[in-house]
């Protein structure tokens, strides 16, 4: 599976279970780690891990299988490393506190429909 093809299944996962205030960061030639990060936030701990599944079901449909989760059924925060796309999913108590996207602001930030 292309990288932007998985981008774009989880900025359609994300929107289908109404993230909010979604950005995505084209990291390619600044990040080893992945080239895509993504950033969203859900209005509780119950929508964190719908988006999470919704993320997690899209994948499988097209037979991706290597991911990893990380955080707890308490999180406020869950990263799903999908290899080429890392997806960051806060609660909006977390993501202030965190300030996830300094850590993005060399990459260009993607134009994407909310």
């Amino acid at each position: 599976m292309e990288n932007t093809e998985l981008l774009d299944l989880t900025l359609e996962a994300i929107s289908e279970r109404h993230g909010e205030e979604t950005k995505a960061y084209d990291m390619r030639g600044i990040s080893i780690l992945a080239d895509y990060y993504v950033i969203t936030t859900a209005g509780s701990n119950r929508q964190l891990h719908a988006i999470a599944n919704s993320i997690i079901e899209k994948v499988h449909e097209k037979g991706k299988n290597d991911y990893r989760i990380e955080g707890s059924r308490d999180s406020n925060w869950l990263l799903i490393d999908l290899g080429d796309v890392v997806v960051n999913i806060f609660t909006f108590e977390a993501r202030g506190f965190y300030g996830l996207e300094k850590l993005c602001s060399n990459g260009k930030q993607l134009d994407i429909e909310e």
